[in-house]
C-alpha cells in the first residue's frame, strides 16, 4: 500500500534517472542514500577513480532532496545567529566557508551538466518588531562571517508591509529532480552503479572493510558512507542527537506579478516564498508550518494554513500542488559530518541540515571526499574540531527530555485505549489495545488495516498523520505506510501485522 503522500513538483516532472541491476559485489565505496549529499559524494569519489555504489531504498530524490524548495543560498533565514549563538566565532566562520563552498560545486556543477539555475537575491523578512530585530541580529552576525548583506527598511515586491529585512543578492534556485537526474548520469557515466528500492538493513565490520546486508543481498565496500535523513545505523547514537521535522510546502498559479526573490519570514509562523518555471509560466512555491514529526495532532491543518495565507496576499492563488518533507535539527545547529564513531575509519556520516541541505549537503560531499580520500578542506577541519559549548548542551538535553516525555505519553494513552470499536472512518487512524501490545488501526483508499503501534526502532507509540495517512514516531521521526511498511528512518523494518 501507498499512503496518501502527496507529490512535490519537481517529482511531479518526468526525469531521466539510471538504474543499474542490484548484483552482490564488492565496491571500493558504498554510499547509502540517494539523494544530493549521497549523488554528490558518490560523483566526487568516482571522478578520483574509486569503483562506488550508491543504495537508495526508494527511489532518488523520494525522501528530502525532492521535497525540497531548493534554494542554494548563504542567507538562511536567522540561521547565522542561530549557529553563532551555540558555537564560537571561528564555527560560524567555517559554516559560512563550507556552504560558500557547497553552493559553488552545485553551480558549478549544474553549468557542466546543463542543469537550469536561476539567479535570486534571498531576503530574510520580518513582520513584527521583535522580527526587525531578529533581522538587524542575521545581519550584523552574517557580515561577521564575511557576508555582503544589506539591511532595508521594505520590500516592494511583496504584497504585505514588512518591518525590515536582511538582503544578500545573487543566490540560486533549481529544479531538485533536475539535479539529481543530472548527477545520477554523472555518477553511471563515470562507471559508479546506482541500486534504487533496495533498503540497507544494517551495516557492518569486516577485515576488509563495511558490509552492507540489504533486503536483496550483501554489498561489501572498503568504506561506506550514510546520507540519509537519520543515520541507519545507532553506532554514534545520532539518533539522540537530532530532533526530526516536518514542513509543508505548495505550487501555486497565481495572476499577475509575484515576487521573484527568494523570501523567508523570520517570524513565526515560517512562510518561504520562490519562484518555479513550469512552461512559459511561472509558479509560486510557499512552505512553512514546521513541527517536530508525529507531535501535532491536526497536520492537515499545515497545509490548509498555507492555503489561506497565499489566497488572503495572492488573490486567486491556484494550489496545483502540495506536499512536505523532513529535515533534522541539530543541538548547535551545524550538520553531523565526518567518520562514524566505533567505525574503524571505515564508516562515515552526514545528517542534521536543519533545512538548508542544498548548500549543506554539497559541503557535506566536499568533507567526506576529502576525509576519505585527502585533501580536507580547512573549514571542514575546523567544523571536526567544533567544541561543545553549554548552550548547544542544554538543547541537547531538552531535545531527550522532550523525547523521554513523547514515549511516557504514548504508552499512558495507548495503555487506555479501547480494546474494540467500529473502523475508523476514511483516512483516519486510531490506536487500540490488545493483549499483544498497542495496535495501530487506519483505513485508507477503502481498506482498513491493523498493524503494531510501536515503533521497531526504539519502542515510541506511533501517532497518526492525517495529512499524508502514515503512522508517525514522536521519538525520532521514523514513519510507515498504513500498512505497516517503512518509509524512513532510523527504523529499519516496517510494522508487523496485528489482529483488529
Amino acid at each position: 500500500m501507498t499512503s496518501h503522500r502527496t507529490t512535490s513538483l519537481w517529482r511531479s516532472r518526468p526525469h531521466d534517472i539510471p538504474s543499474t541491476a542490484f548484483v552482490e559485489d564488492r565496491y571500493d565505496d558504498a554510499v547509502v542514500g540517494g539523494g544530493l549529499t549521497g549523488l554528490l559524494t558518490a560523483l566526487l569519489l568516482a571522478r578520483r577513480g574509486r569503483r562506488v555504489v550508491v543504495v537508495e531504498a526508494r527511489e532518488i530524490g523520494s525522501v528530502a532532496t525532492g521535497n525540497s524548495t531548493a534554494k542554494l543560498s548563504l542567507l538562511q533565514g536567522s540561521q547565522l545567529q542561530s549557529i553563532r549563538s551555540s558555537n564560537i566565532a571561528a564555527v560560524l566562520r567555517a559554516y559560512v566557508d563550507a556552504n560558500r563552498a557547497g553552493q559553488r560545486l552545485v553551480l558549478d556543477l549544474a553549468e557542466e551538466l546543463g542543469v537550469a539555475v536561476q539567479r535570486r537575491d534571498a531576503v530574510s523578512y520580518a513582520t513584527t518588531e521583535q522580527g526587525r530585530r531578529t533581522v538587524e541580529a542575521e545581519h550584523r552576525v552574517a557580515q561577521e562571517a564575511g557576508l555582503e548583506t544589506q539591511l532595508v527598511d521594505a520590500v516592494p515586491e511583496l504584497p504585505f508591509p514588512v518591518t525590515g529585512a536582511v538582503v544578500l543578492r545573487d543566490q540560486a534556485q533549481f529544479d531538485a529532480m533536475e539535479l539529481l537526474a543530472a548527477l545520477a548520469r554523472a555518477v553511471v557515466a563515470v562507471g559508479g552503479a546506482i541500486h534504487q528500492e533496495v533498503r540497507v538493513r544494517s551495516v557492518g565490520l569486516e577485515d576488509a572493510g563495511a558490509v552492507l546486508r540489504t533486503d536483496r543481498g550483501e554489498i561489501r565496500a572498503e568504506r561506506a558512507v550514510l546520507a540519509t535523513g537519520a543515520p541507519v545505523l545507532d553506532r554514534g547514537l545520532y539518533f539522540a542527537k537530532l530532533e526530526p521535522m516536518r514542513s509543508y510546502a505548495a505550487a501555486f498559479s497565481v495572476p499577475g506579478r509575484i515576487p521573484a526573490g527568494m523570501h523567508l519570514s523570520v517570524d513565526a509562523p515560517s512562510r518561504s516564498l520562490r519562484t518555479a518555471p513550469d512552461g512559459d509560466r511561472e509558479l509560486l512555491l510557499v512552505g512553512g508550518e514546521g513541527h517536530p514529526v508525529g507531535r501535532r495532532a491536526r497536520t492537515h491543518e499545515a497545509q490548509e494554513a498555507l492555503l489561506a495565507w497565499t489566497e488572503e496576499h495572492f488573490p486567486g492563488a491556484e494550489r496545483l500542488h502540495a506536499w512536505s518533507a523532513q529535515d533534522y535539527s541539530t543541538p548547535h545547529h551545524v550538520p553531523f559530518v565526518g567518520w562514524l564513531p566505533r567505525g574503524r575509519g571505515r564508516l562515515y556520516v552526514a545528517t542534521g541540515y536543519e533545512k538548508w541541505g542544498m548548500t549543506n549537503a554539497a559541503a557535506a560531499a566536499l568533507t567526506l571526499a576529502g576525509d576519505l580520500e585527502g585533501g580536507t578542506p580547512e573549514w571542514a577541519r575546523t567544523l571536526h574540531r567544533r567544541p561543545t559549548l553549554p548552550r548547544a548542551m542544554g538543547r541537547g538535553i531538552g531535545v531527550n527530555a522532550a523525547v523521554g516525555w513523547w514515549m511516557l505519553k504514548g504508552w499512558t494513552a495507548a495503555l487506555r485505549a479501547p480494546r474494540s470499536g467500529p473502523a475508523p472512518r476514511e483516512g483516519r487512524g486510531t490506536i487500540r489495545r490488545s493483549g499483544s501490545g498497542p495496535v495501530a488501526i487506519s483505513t485508507v483508499e477503502g481498506r482498513t488495516c491493523a498493524v503494531s503501534a510501536v515503533c521497531p526502532h526504539l519502542g515510541g507509540v506511533l501517532g497518526w498523520n492525517e495529512a499524508e495517512r502514515s503512522w508517525d514516531c514522536p521519538l525520532h521521526g521514523s514513519r510507515f505506510e498504513a500498512d505497516g511498511a517503512l518509509i524512513e528512518g532510523p527504523a529499519t523494518r516496517g510494522l508487523a501485522p496485528a489482529r483488529p
